[in-house]
């Protein structure tokens, strides 16, 4: 099982394999108990946001590991929504 950090890495070079713009990190570990990481792109189109998920999940499912994917349009601008989820412990 991946770290948070070795997770959002994977992440954040998924998203630059296919070109995302504006990727932003925000830690979210002192405000949430439901997730440690946020992490935001856009893309340019529809099509390059779909890939973008695509990879994402691809590449972390490459790996063992799940997150959660929402796409988000805004103003016009594909934005794609990453979250990287905590561990929980048994």
């Amino acid at each position: 099982m991946l770290t948070t950090e070795e997770k959002t890495q994977a992440v954040v070079a998924a998203l630059e394999d296919i070109k995302a713009n504006n990727i932003t990190v925000i830690d979210t570990s002192k405000l949430s108990t439901m997730f440690e990481r946020m992490v935001i792109a856009s893309a340019n189109s529809t099509r390059q946001t779909k890939a973008l998920a695509d990879n994402v999940v691809a590449k972390l499912k490459e790996r063992g590991e799940r997150l959660g994917v929402a796409v988000v349009r805004r103003r016009g601008e594909e934005e794609l929504v990453l979250e990287v989820r905590r561990e929980e412990s048994d």
